[in-house]
């Protein structure tokens, strides 16, 4: 069993960046795929990046390609989402997610534990 934490979400301006945090605790996460994951209300919860095992290969959506860095520190057991240059679009929860297959994945279903999320808002 794996137990995840997101931190870090709040209510910025357009422009602005946030860093997000997700601490793992239970088996340790060097051994998980990890992903992020947002939901705005009324709409289903969309991929954000993915992150594999040894940290060299990542995948992003092409609404935050450029924006968006996600990062890990296994000795940590965290997952980094940096936010850059937000935008009111990026408004949504996010959630981190972890994945005990071999390779990353990009939808919801691929995944086999989430945390509670984090609201972020950006503002125009």
């Amino acid at each position: 069993q794996v137990q995840l934490v997101e931190s870090g979400g709040g209510l910025v301006q357009a422009g602005d960046s946030l860093r997000l945090s997700c601490a793992a605790s239970g088996r340790t996460n060097r051994w998980y795929n990890m992903g992020w994951f947002r939901q705005a209300p009324g709409k289903e919860r969309d991929f954000v990046a993915a992150i594999g095992l040894s940290g060299t290969s990542t995948n992003y959506a092409d609404s935050v390609k450029g924006r968006f860095t996600i990062s890990r520190d296994n000795a940590k057991m965290t997952v980094y989402l940096q936010m850059n240059s937000l935008k009111p679009e990026d408004t949504a929860v996010y959630y981190c997610a972890a994945r005990s297959a071999a390779v990353p994945g990009t939808t919801p279903r691929e995944y086999d534990y989430w945390g509670q999320g984090t609201q972020v808002t950006v503002s125009s």
